[in-house]
């Protein structure tokens, strides 16, 4: 058993609504989260810069605080750095891609299936190509939604300006007639009241959150490095960006107080 603390990562906020399912399923652990805040949105960016600043917040939170396991809580960075990731560091480490695949073939409803993402995420093809060997039975559409992000980074997560664009960006999905959605970017679940208002009932949407949280679980059994702690542990955020912003938005996206969060400034800046 490890009482050390697991490292989460997103481009932002979106990986906040990981560190909440994982800290529901496991109270114990300590986790210690990362918002490259100064640094978002990942999706336009190419692999190389994907890449490169993920191995770079993974080196921080290794070599800082020890971590003993690596959650990759960013689509875009699953699909782009994941075997980058694995190879450099000797811990486990758990993507956004298996788990969304896998909650989006146990939870679909009908034959009708659809992955929303950022455009690095859609691009990569890296849903594309698991769910064509999990559920190839299954009609699948993919589509871009480029600028949902930076909505949620503001807080602004249901105003008619998220509708218009929901509304224009979704419309492949509504023509294909989705039955299942997967929200497959961390922040879109602080969408979902506005992208359900635009694709009606008749779609359920799926996010990968709480299935990640069963993965990480999983994995850290597994290797036998779950806690031994009998309290609820400590969770450390950080940030690339303004600590009061952060704690500003974090607070209103999951109303709760997040304390103590720490600057990172990267060499240059």
């Amino acid at each position: 058993m490890d009482d050390r603390p697991v490292g989460i990562f997103d481009s932002g906020f979106g990986g906040l609504t990981v560190l909440r399912a994982i800290n529901d399923l496991m109270p114990h652990e300590r986790l210690v989260y990362f918002g490259d805040s100064a640094r978002y949105p990942y999706g336009p960016k190419s692999r190389e810069e994907v890449s490169a600043y993920s191995l770079q917040i993974a080196e921080l939170l290794a070599e800082r605080y020890d971590i003993k396991m690596l959650v990759v809580a960013c689509n875009t960075a699953s699909a782009q750095a994941l075997p980058q990731l694995v190879e450099r560091f000797p811990i486990p480490v758990v993507g956004m891609i298996e788990p969304g695949a896998r909650a989006l073939a146990m939870q679909s409803m009908g034959e009708r299936i659809g992955v929303i993402g950022t455009v690095g995420t859609i691009g990569s093809g890296a849903y594309q190509t698991r769910l064509s060997q999990i559920a190839p039975k299954k009609r699948l559409v993919c589509a871009a939604t480029p600028g949902f992000v930076e909505f949620v980074e503001r807080g602004e997560t249901d105003t008619d300006q998220v509708k218009v664009l929901a509304e224009r960006l979704l419309r492949p999905v509504i023509d294909a007639k989705v039955q299942t959605l997967l929200l497959g970017c961390t922040h879109y679940p602080f969408l979902a009241r506005a992208i359900g208002e635009v694709l009606g009932p008749e779609t359920m949407l799926v996010s990968s959150s709480e299935e990640t949280a069963f993965e990480v679980r999983h994995a850290l059994l597994e290797a036998e490095l779950a806690s031994t702690s009998a309290g609820p542990a400590d969770i450390v955020y950080l940030t690339s960006g303004d600590p009061d912003e952060f704690r500003r938005v974090g607070r209103s996206l999951l109303g709760i107080e997040l304390r103590d969060v720490v600057p990172v400034k990267w060499a240059g800046e």
